[in-house]
């Protein structure tokens, strides 16, 4: 498959040359070359269809043609923007909303942020689809707090959309001033809608807000939330623990199957909303707490707290040594381990198999086609 950016130097689908049952087969087997020493490495699970699976775009504002702004990606290792009007990752109904907004943007005459001058409005745009739902979010980041004709904005941006016969559930301004490649500020402001969209996964519903942590390839996500659940070998009589826990997609996948699920999450906006997710779907036996994974699980264990089962899905960096620890005092039955990274993934369980605990098995799921990423599902037994 060719892509035009590639020859402009974008980094963002490095393996897009390679034929897709090749790719299948690299990352299985850098998995297995990482995991197989702690226990068997099952067949990868791939996709169908490999393109346009990401229901999440961050487009960068810059100057275009004639004046007018334009936005796109950074090229590989540099901060010069490559304009993107279509991409074969992008959900092509957003690329479609992209256009949409620089359109209402330049009818407004607004003007992109300049990094090293400090002048400018637009940093970037933020879109969001509930593939389930048809849903999308659009959140503009703005470098000053105050987005001048935003009644016009919004109604230009609805308009634009219209043409094009795609839906804008909501409209967010989210002001972020700092000096940063962090794309989301703290402030928000919704401009309208109600600054939430919803979309269905695994049987529950989810309300996104701007900075929910949400993964951005529904149909494997599924597939990893599954592998994670049925690794668990719930009865209904479990205490599960959900560390990591995010909006709570995990823990209240699991809740219909456990006795009581206990989430912990350190970003407060996702507590929020993993919250009001149970709410929402009836999960009446699932609770959720703001707190640092590790801090939480030590002092948990410390006060002599028991898990049946333990969910953990780290960030990139993987766990903490102090999280593994505890997790063998609170002495769950099964730890079901979801990694981002098997390479820190690895790391954990040599930890964890040398403190009692039994690998059973992995699986790796390809979340990002066409990327160097792999995710993995694995589970563990007590000895």
């Amino acid at each position: 498959m060719n892509c035009k950016l590639r020859a402009k130097n974008c980094g963002g689908c490095p393996l897009l040359e390679t034929e897709y049952p090749e790719q299948l087969k690299q990352k299985e087997a850098a998995v297995r070359k990482l995991l197989s020493k702690y226990g068997p490495v099952h067949p990868i699970r791939g996709m169908a269809e490999p393109f346009h699976y990401r229901n999440k775009v961050i487009s960068t504002f810059a100057p275009g043609y004639g004046g007018k702004l334009t936005s796109g990606i950074y090229a590989a290792r540099t901060h010069k923007v490559l304009p993107v009007e279509h991409c074969l990752l992008q959900d092509e109904v957003l690329d479609t909303v992209m256009d949409a907004v620089r359109c209402a943007a330049n009818a407004c005459h607004y003007q992109p942020f300049h990094e090293d001058k400090g002048t400018g409005l637009l940093r970037h745009c933020l879109l969001r689809r509930g593939v389930a739902t048809g849903q999308v979010m659009v959140v503009l980041v703005t470098a000053q707090p105050v987005l001048p004709g935003a009644k016009n904005f919004v109604r230009g941006l609805l308009t634009e959309a219209e043409k094009r016969s795609v839906p804008i559930t909501t409209v967010v301004q989210n002001y972020n001033p700092r000096k940063t490649s962090v794309v989301l500020g703290e402030e928000e402001k919704v401009l309208y809608g109600k600054g939430f969209i919803l979309d269905t996964l695994c049987g529950k519903t989810y309300a996104l807000s701007p900075r929910s942590f949400y993964q951005v390839n529904p149909i494997q996500t599924a597939v990893l939330y599954g592998l994670a659940v049925d690794a668990a070998k719930l009865t209904g009589k479990e205490t599960v623990l959900d560390a990591y826990c995010g909006i709570g997609t995990i823990g209240l996948t699991a809740a219909d199957k456990a006795r009581q699920v206990v989430g912990v999450e350190l970003n407060r906006d996702a507590v929020h909303d993993a919250i009001g997710n149970a709410r929402h779907n009836g999960a009446k036996n699932a609770r959720f707490y703001a707190a640092d994974a590790t801090a939480w699980i030590r002092d948990a264990a410390a006060a002599g707290q028991k898990a049946d089962v333990i969910f953990m899905d780290p960030p990139r960096e993987g766990s903490t040594p102090e999280f593994i620890e505890s997790v063998v005092r609170m002495a769950p039955k099964r730890v079901v381990y979801v990694s981002c990274n098997p390479e820190t993934m690895a790391r954990d369980l040599a930890l964890l198999t040398k403190l009692g605990y039994r690998a059973e098995g992995f699986t790796p799921v390809d979340m990002f086609p066409h990327t160097d990423h792999c995710e993995v599902v694995g589970s563990l037994t007590r000895k």
